[in-house]
């Protein structure tokens, strides 16, 4: 399956047409067709390993819907400056997209991913940013002094698990994204441009 607007690749890996999915996954993008007008290249790519693919959507979603203390803005900010430096054209481009809707903020996407330490962001989302990457970099070592800053900029132990949480689990994204060579939809791009 090709990306309309230019004929490239989604993946280059198979990519299932959508009537040879499994019910379920068969609807789920059906679903996600219908709230964004288009299907992100994630579900198509995903699909071609459906067990996998099933279990990637479920952590996602038990990440980023889970109700905590972290705002929508402030987990894809998590997401867009993981990506960025994981090198991860899908997730920044997509992510971004995402980024720019819920912070109502047609900048901060792209300062994020080139260099968070140069965005427009509090002392608190540096911390919470300087952790994430830490995370995603170099996690083993991670240590109390880490835990300390966050509680000094008001973060809790949940909130310290959430960030390295959605780090993690977006480090294993771009490395999915970056190995299949995912290309971003179209639409992201201009999204709340």
């Amino acid at each position: 399956m090709s990306n309309s607007e230019n004929n490239s690749p989604v993946s280059r890996f198979p990519v299932p047409e959508l009537n040879e999915l499994p019910d379920d996954l068969h609807t789920l993008i059906l679903e996600v067709q219908e709230k964004t007008g288009f299907i992100p290249n994630v579900f198509l790519t995903l699909a071609h390993r459906p067990d996998e693919c099933r279990a990637f959507f479920a952590m996602h979603d038990a990440l980023m819907l889970r109700k905590g203390n972290l705002s929508k803005a402030e987990k894809e900010m998590i997401v867009v400056t993981v990506s960025g430096g994981n090198e991860c054209h899908y997730c920044v481009v997509a992510h971004g997209a995402i980024l720019r809707i819920v912070a109502k903020n047609s900048l901060l996407a792209d300062q994020l991913a080139i260099n968070y330490r140069k965005a427009d962001i509090s002392p608190r989302q540096r911390a919470m940013l300087d952790f994430a990457v830490h995370v995603s970099q170099a996690s083993a070592t991670i240590g109390e002094d880490d835990f300390i800053r966050l509680h000094d900029h008001g973060f809790d132990d949940e909130d310290i698990w959430d960030i390295g949480a959605i780090s993690a689990f977006f480090c294993l994204s771009n490395r999915m994204a970056n190995l299949t060579s995912m290309r971003p939809n179209e639409e992201f791009y201009g999204m709340a441009r």
